[in-house]
């Protein structure tokens, strides 16, 4: 199982959820369970094969390169988190 915590903006659609326990091997296996418990959240999640643009995942406090197809040690914590863009 891994922890799975909800950004704020995104709560609304997750019954205001902070957080849930899934169990999953990959991010991309974490997506679609969070669709099949919230659906519409997936919209906001992935777009075709990869994460939206302006999303970054982070794997207990590392940010993945991997996108969807990252995989998940058993215990992690899954944060999705805008990313900063600027100059």
């Amino acid at each position: 199982m891994v922890q799975v915590f909800i950004p704020a903006s995104l709560r609304p659609l997750a019954d205001g959820q902070r957080s849930v326990e899934l169990a999953g091997n990959t991010v991309r296996d974490v997506v679609l369970q969070l669709e099949s418990l919230y659906p519409g959240l997936i919209g906001r999640l992935r777009e075709g094969d990869s994460l939206r643009p302006g999303l970054a995942v982070s794997i207990d406090s590392g940010i993945s390169n991997l996108g969807l197809r990252q995989t998940l040690p058993p215990g992690c914590e899954v944060h999705f988190i805008p990313t900063v863009g600027g100059g």
